[in-house]
Parts: structure tokens; C-alpha cells; sequence
């Protein structure tokens, strides 16, 4: 039994090294960065990473071919799951308000290893993002142009015949890309600047949309005639919403600038409801005018609304529009383009990436290194790679980012609060912790009786501490009250927010297996209708009883900052729909994303695990504290020793009075 402890030892150490969590510091508001950026600044971002594309594209492409009118169902559908999301990322900004989003998310919560693959995911779907949106902007642009700037370059360029990758390089998307790299590298002010402009020309064209649309709408074109409401039926609806859910993913670019607000526990909610809720109003409204404008059988996927202008008549109205687009795409291109530096400069910043682009520029106060090289590679997957090749790869690390910070909330809501190392400078944390505690101790016997008690022995004394631990056990983390009779001896022994952990892996795990069987169980795998049924039942009891579990124990209440309602309900359906939408992916995604986290493996294990910051800090000597409870006659006095790494001694005491004791020392244990 011993041998197999020693042989298993390495593995337990690697795995903790794999788990161990971010330490904050002790100022939540201290940074390197610039904090200059108001609640109006973060809500402009958050409209431009959502009004974008999405708007004059996705709009037009899933009402022709999925769900007709009732895209506008399948926008409020899209709005409510998404709504679910931007819940957990706002009570993760205003807690925690340090840039790097997801990736810092899942790091104070869950683990170092599993945050870094969330950071290079997030890595990869802002690259894509971005590279993306330039390929879609210089598409719109040359089609304004009857696609002179595609002809030029092809006749007197080149032109490539290559499998996976564009007919031509676009030069302009790559051109747009580098400058637009330039100017967020002249700081964070002048980023928002940029921002400010083309959201407010965006929404003001919007508005013209709608205004204008509604004079010319035809309520004949939602008639039967025309295939009526929903010729889709509910299923379409669906498969509308799964689409139209990626039109409101740029609102994480409020989380990501959480470092650079003036006052992010207050800024980052607000922000964040919104620009969501005016992103999905417009998206809701713009639907609606454009199905009623023209036929929806007769939409141009590519540019729907400025073709149904056009062919109304106003053709001014489509140039106005035309113009709206460029500008929206060019606030989601901002946002992209201001949220991957910052990512990429939270994890070299923790010693998981390299070091080069941790370094901030003493005048701009932004990572100009890490704008600069990234803006670069993004330049040329948009020179060399389709637009349809790069949004096939968008959405599944989002949707990975979204199922682990919803699992985060969870985990973080039911942990006992850390006291940092920082905090403590001549006395250990169990000592603060302890002269805390005297006053509530003090208090609790004052209001147990209400005229002075006498303590006639020994084992009154005992039954008091006895009490206090009681009191204790029922902390953040731990069992509820009301359910510690009937489940204390099973669950009574664990660790504070240690069954927790476990039931959120369980509901993670649960949530998969349903949404596969779900999705492939009847078709691809066609299991029999009672094994079908079976699983069904046996995966959504596994899920219901880790919610349950959950439930029953004492989350943190009463904080500060913003919080996500109904934990862990609302996380739990995050989860669920982030999952759901991820089994809908295809095959040749799913085998990019493998590629792309065995290369993000690699560097973890050849870089990261080896400079990470926290494994730096694991490495320093640590305080070490022994507490005894010592009962001379009369008092109860109980002493706090912490034991410097220079050989110094720091004691605390606090005493309780009482009328009569026997003295007896005891030690109470070591922590």
C-alpha cells in the first residue's frame, strides 16, 4: 500500500499543479492598465461587438432559409439564452475586475490548466472573429463596387486554385485589419473614440431602418400566400435560434475591459443589460421591417436590407444603409481587435504565455505587442482564408467560454471567501481570522441568556465550543440548516464547496450525455424507443439531483456586487443550451477544435505549467501558524502563533470571561 502511495505521488502533485487556482491580489482596482473607461464607453462596445454584421447579414440569410418571419421568435429565443450567459460574465466583471474575461473567470474558480485552454480558445475565436468581419466588410464593400476590387485583384495579382482556402488574396481585408491594429495601439481612448463614431452612425442608420422600413411595410408579405408566419413550423424556430444565438456573443467585450473601467462593480452590469437589451430590440425590430418590406422567399442572404430598399425604389435608402453596415462591421472589428490583446495579456501577465506580451507601453498603458503581433496574424488568416471557412470554426469556442463560466458562477457562489497572503504581513490569516471572532463569540453569549450565565465546569465550557462549531459548520459551502439532520452523516465530512464542485462536474457530464442522446440517439444511433426513453430519464434525474444538491447548501449572500439570480438554476440552463448548441456542430469542427487544443496542450505543458506565476508562488516558503486553546482559572483565552520564515513570532489573543474554571491547557490542532 505504501509503494503504491509513492508511485502515485507524482500524478497527485501533477494534478494539483493542473488545478491550483489564481490568487488575487488584495486590491481588486490595481492595475497596470488605464481605467478611463465610463458606463456609457463599455455599453457603446457592447452594442458594436453585437450590432454588426449579424444585423444586415444574419437578419436576411436565416429568415430566407430557416425559420421566414419568425426569425423574430427565433431572436427572442437567441436573446433569452444569451441573456443567461451575460448574466454569469456580469457578476464575474463586477466581482473580478481584471481583463482576460473567460480565461480569468474559470482560473479563480476551477483550475489553471482548464483556464488556459479557455483562454486559447477564446484566443482562437477572436482571431477568427475579427479575420472574419474584415473578409465580410471588404465583401460588402466590392459588391458596392460590382465587385471591381475581387476583379482587379484577381486579373492582376493572383489568383489560387487551392482546396480550404480563398480564391484570391483580399488585400483589403488584410489592409483594414493592419490599420485598424495601428490606431488601438495609440491607447484605449482612442479605441473608444473610434467606437463611439461608427456605434453612433450604426444605430443612427438603424434607426432610419426602422422608421422608413415601417412606412413601407406590407402585412400581405406574412400572409399564406407568401408561405405565411412560420412555413418552418417550430423546428425552423429552433434552428433559427441556434443561428441567430452567435449574432449577441460580442457582448463578453465588456467583461474583457472590467480592468480599464472607472467603476466596474457598478459599470459592467449595467453595461452589460444594455447593450443586450438594445442589440436584441434591434434585432427583433429589424427582422420585422424586413419581412415586411418585401416577400421573404425573395430575400438576398448577402445584403438583405440594402436589396429590399433597392428594390422598393429608394435606392438613396440602400446607400444609407450600405454605409451602416461598413460602420457596424467596423465596431465589431474594434471590439475584436481590443478584446484578444487583452486575453492574450491577462495569460502572459500569469507566466502562462510568453512574457513578451505581458509588457504594457509606459504612454498608451495598452499591450502594444501583443495588438501588434496578433492584428498581424489576424491579417492573414483574413488575406488567405474564406469567410465560410472561418465562421465554421467561430462559434464552438464561445460556446465552450459560456458553458465553463456559467459552471464558474456555481463554483465561486457556494466557496468560502480566501483571505490573501498580501493582506497579512506580521500576523497569518488564522490569526486575523480568530481575533475576528472573538466579538461574534462575545456577542452570542451576551444575547444566549439574557442576565449573565455561570459556567459551574469544565464540559459547560466544552458545550459552548461545541456549539460554536455547529454554528460554524453551516458556513458558505456547507449544508443548510434545515437539511443538516437528515444528510450530515454523509455529507457533513467534506470540505466547504467540495460537494459542490463534485455535482457541477455531475450536471456538466449530465448535460452532455443528454443533449447527445437527444440529438443522435434516434437518428445516427437509433437506439430502441425504451433504451431512448431510459437514458432520457436516467440523465435528466442525474442532472435535477445535482441541482438539488446544490440547492441545499449555503451560498455567499449579501455582496456588493451584482449577482446572477436563481443559482444555480440560472447558470445550469446556461449550460444546458451551450451544450445543446455544441452538438449541433459538425464533424470537421469538432476536429479543428481537437487540433487546436492538442497544439494549446503544447504549449501549456512546454511554457505555461513551467513559468506559471502561481506555481512561483507555491515555491515560497509559507507561514506557518499552530493554535492552542488554553483555560486557566477564570477565562478562556485562546492563543494564535504564527510562525515567520525568519524565525519570528507573532501571537494574538483574545479572551472570554467567566465566573469559574478549572485550569486545563488543550491544543486544539494545527492549521
Amino acid at each position: 500500500m505504501a509503494t503504491c502511495s509513492r508511485g502515485c505521488a507524482p500524478a497527485v502533485r501533477l494534478c494539483q499543479r493542473l488545478n491550483r487556482l489564481k490568487t488575487l491580489d488584495g486590491d481588486m482596482m490595481e492595475t497596470s492598465l488605464k481605467r478611463c473607461l465610463s458606463t456609457l464607453d463599455l455599453t457603446l462596445m457592447g452594442i458594436g461587438g453585437m450590432v454588426g454584421s449579424g444585423l444586415y447579414v444574419l437578419t436576411g440569410t436565416v429568415a430566407k432559409d430557416t425559420a421566414g418571419p419568425a426569425v423574430i421568435i427565433s431572436f427572442i429565443f437567441a436573446g433569452i439564452a444569451s441573456l443567461l450567459a451575460a448574466f454569469c460574465y456580469a457578476e464575474f466583471g463586477a466581482r473580478i475586475p481584471k481583463t482576460g474575461s473567460a480565461y480569468m473567470f474559470t482560473y479563480v474558480s476551477v483550475g489553471e490548466v482548464w483556464a488556459f485552454l479557455i483562454g486559447w480558445n477564446v484566443i482562437l475565436e477572436n482571431m477568427i472573429g475579427g479575420a472574419a468581419v474584415a473578409r465580410a466588410w471588404s465583401g460588402y464593400l466590392d459588391s458596392i463596387f460590382n465587385h471591381a476590387i475581387q476583379n482587379f485583384t484577381e486579373t492582376h495579382i493572383m489568383q489560387w486554385n487551392v482546396p480550404l482556402i480563398a480564391h484570391y488574396p483580399d488585400l483589403l481585408a488584410a489592409g483594414i485589419l493592419v490599420v485598424a491594429s495601428v490606431f488601438i495601439s495609440f491607447g484605449v481612448q482612442v479605441s473608444s473614440y473610434l467606437n463611439h463614431i461608427f456605434s453612433t452612425i450604426s444605430m443612427g442608420v438603424i434607426a432610419f431602418i426602422l422608421v422608413f422600413g415601417f412606412v413601407l411595410a406590407d402585412p400581405t408579405n406574412w400572409n399564406q400566400e407568401h408561405g405565411g408566419f412560420a412555413p418552418y413550423g417550430m423546428s425552423g424556430i429552433l434552428a433559427g435560434s441556434a443561428t441567430c444565438f452567435y449574432a449577441f456573443v460580442g457582448f463578453d467585450v465588456i467583461a474583457s475591459s472590467s480592468e480599464e473601467a472607472k467603476n466596474p462593480q457598478k459599470a459592467i452590469p449595467i453595461a452589460t443589460a444594455i447593450s443586450l437589451g438594445i442589440a436584441a430590440t434591434a434585432y427583433i425590430l429589424v427582422s420585422c421591417v424586413l419581412t415586411l418590406m418585401v416577400p421573404w422567399r425573395t430575400l438576398d442572404p448577402n445584403s438583405a436590407l440594402a436589396d429590399a430598399f433597392f428594390r422598393r425604389g429608394y435606392s438613396w435608402a440602400g446607400i444609407i444603409v450600405a454605409v451602416g453596415s461598413i460602420c457596424a462591421m467596423n465596431t465589431v472589428l474594434l471590439c475584436n481587435l481590443f478584446s484578444l490583446p487583452r486575453i492574450v495579456y491577462a495569460m502572459a501577465e500569469d507566466g502562462l504565455f510568453f512574457s513578451i506580451f505581458a509588457r504594457v507601453n509606459p504612454v498608451t498603458k495598452v499591450p502594444v505587442n501583443a495588438i501588434l503581433v496578433f492584428g498581424v496574424l489576424m491579417a492573414c488568416m483574413a488575406l488567405i482564408f474564406d469567410l465560410e471557412a472561418l465562421v465554421q470554426f467561430l462559434s464552438i469556442g464561445t460556446l465552450l467560454a459560456y458553458t465553463f463560466v456559467a459552471a464558474s458562477v456555481i463554483v465561486l457562489r457556494f466557496q468560502p471567501e480566501k483571505t490573501n497572503s498580501k493582506e497579512t504581513s506580521t500576523t497569518s490569516p488564522d490569526a486575523k481570522a480568530e481575533v475576528c471572532a472573538a466579538p461574534s463569540e462575545a456577542q452570542t453569549i451576551t444575547e444566549d441568556a439574557e442576565e449573565p450565565k455561570q459556567y459551574e465546569s469544565f464540559s459547560d465550557k466544552l458545550q459552548l465550543v461545541e456549539r460554536q462549531k455547529t454554528r460554524e459548520r453551516r458556513g458558505v459551502g456547507q449544508l443548510r440548516a434545515y437539511w443538516e439532520p437528515y444528510l450530515d452523516r454523509l455529507l457533513g465530512d467534506c470540505e466547504p464547496g467540495e460537494v459542490v464542485a463534485f455535482c457541477v462536474m455531475t450536471l456538466i457530464v449530465s448535460s452532455v450525455s443528454l443533449c447527445a442522446v437527444l440529438e443522435f440517439g434516434n437518428e445516427q444511433l437509433q437506439f430502441p424507443v425504451w433504451c431512448f426513453t431510459m437514458l432520457l430519464v436516467i440523465f435528466t434525474l442525474a442532472f435535477t439531483l445535482s441541482l438539488a444538491l446544490i440547492w441545499i447548501h449555503e451560498p455567499q449572500r449579501n455582496r456588493q456586487t451584482f449577482q446572477v439570480p436563481l443559482v444555480p438554476l440560472t447558470p445550469a440552463a446556461s449550460i444546458l443550451f451551450n451544450v445543446f448548441l455544441m452538438m449541433k456542430l459538425s464533424l470537421l469542427t469538432w476536429i479543428r477544435f481537437t487540433v487546436w487544443i492538442a497544439i494549446g496542450l503544447l504549449v501549456y505543458f512546454g511554457y505555461g505549467i513551467w513559468h506559471s506565476k502561481e506555481g512561483l508562488r507555491e515555491l515560497q516558503p509559507k507561514d506557518m501558524a499552530a493554535r492552542y486553546v488554553v483555560l486557566p482559572s477564570g477565562s478562556l483565552v485562546e492563543t494564535v502563533q504564527s510562525i515567520q520564515p525568519d524565525g519570528q513570532v507573532v501571537t494574538s489573543a483574545h479572551q472570554i470571561s467567566s465566573s469559574d474554571a478549572s485550569a486545563a491547557p488543550e491544543a486544539s490542532g494545527k492549521r
